[in-house]
């Protein structure tokens, strides 16, 4: 076998990247399907929303097979964006578990056929208890998409499968039929940043939506000296602190930086100068940098971290009514699993 070719059952080669575009292309081409059938869907995916807006329970999502695991996960997409969600497997819902369903809840139920047996119990309990029913179909006049109060029905595309058999590009748009509802319904209630910090605390994600003030060094840590303090001092703190930054104030504000950059390249200037001029008698402040990138300390870890990158600076000073109250450095994101 070459690199790139796979040998296939009658000895044929393929290329793998060829059939990767291949598939790739098909599940494009059926989500641009899907986006061109949206105007079409304007009323009922205006009443979707409207029923999990107004739904005072939780949303219970069910499918099976291919359906189930897309349902699975959209089930912790909506509860990781505000909306109390719980997948619902329809075999267990026969045997007890739509128990746990109640009227102030709301079903999304998937099945590309609509015809799937198994949520049979589902659809008759639910017009029992009068639980509202979301259908995500690809079938106007199934079983499913009948029994709905709201029916997303989805264009019937052809499978990124060869044979057209194996659900892949129809679960996809499942996926992000789903998605869209979540994201919809995120806008709606105002989820903000500080929403996501509260579902996600662990993780990359959660530490990128910390607030600087929760990782910024401060108090004694922090390298901060006066304007007028000598070179030397600065390079003292620079030595002390081990950020590679200090801050020079004026009145308590931050009137600019030194790096240790800075500093070698002061040095090389005045390498003819005398140890006394060039380190004691020189002031800190003649040779900072003014207009350093500064951040807030309700600023996100993950801005913060974006903002250090772009810049391509290792550490940024934060401030508060222009006075330094933290540091943050590249390092202390890392260290804290911002990414």
């Amino acid at each position: 076998m070459t690199i790139g070719r796979v040998t296939v059952s009658d000895g044929k080669t393929i290329s793998a990247l060829g059939a990767v575009r291949r598939a790739l292309d098909i599940d494009a081409e059926g989500v641009a399907t899907l986006v061109a059938a949206l105007d079409g869907l304007e009323d009922r995916i205006e009443k979707a929303v409207g029923l999990l807006l107004g739904m005072e329970g939780r949303l219970i999502i069910t499918g099976l097979g291919k359906s189930g695991h897309i349902g699975a996960k959209l089930a912790a997409t909506f509860s990781s964006t505000g909306t109390p969600a719980y997948f619902l497997h329809p075999s267990e819902a026969s045997h007890g578990d739509l128990g746990m369903v109640q009227p102030t809840d709301v079903i999304l139920a998937l099945s590309w056929s609509g015809e799937t047996r198994e949520l049979s119990d589902v659809l008759g309990y639910a017009k029992r208890r009068t639980v509202p029913m979301i259908a995500v179909t690809a079938r106007e006049d199934s079983t499913l998409a009948t029994a709905a109060d709201v029916a997303l029905v989805l264009p019937r595309v052809r499978e990124a499968c060869p044979h057209n058999l194996a659900p892949t590009t129809s679960t996809l748009l499942q996926m992000a039929m789903g998605d869209a509802l979540a994201i919809a319904l995120l806008e709606a209630r105002g989820f903000t940043e500080e929403s996501f910090h509260r579902f996600h605390p662990g993780g990359s994600l959660g530490a990128a939506l910390k607030h600087v003030r929760e990782i910024m060094h401060e108090s004694d840590a922090l390298p901060v000296i006066a304007a007028s303090a000598s070179v030397l001092e600065a390079i003292g703190v620079l030595s002390a602190k081990g950020h590679g930054i200090v801050g020079l104030t004026r009145d308590g504000a931050l009137a600019g930086v030194i790096t240790d950059g800075d500093i070698r390249r002061y040095l090389e200037r005045n390498a003819t100068s005398t140890m006394q001029a060039a380190l004691h008698e020189t002031e800190a402040g003649e040779i900072m940098t003014e207009g350093s990138v500064t951040l807030r300390p309700d600023m996100m870890a993950g801005e913060a971290l974006s903002i250090l990158q772009s810049k391509r600076i290792s550490a940024a000073f934060v401030l508060s009514d222009g006075r330094p109250v933290g540091l943050v450095t590249m390092l202390r994101l890392l260290n804290r699993g911002t990414a």
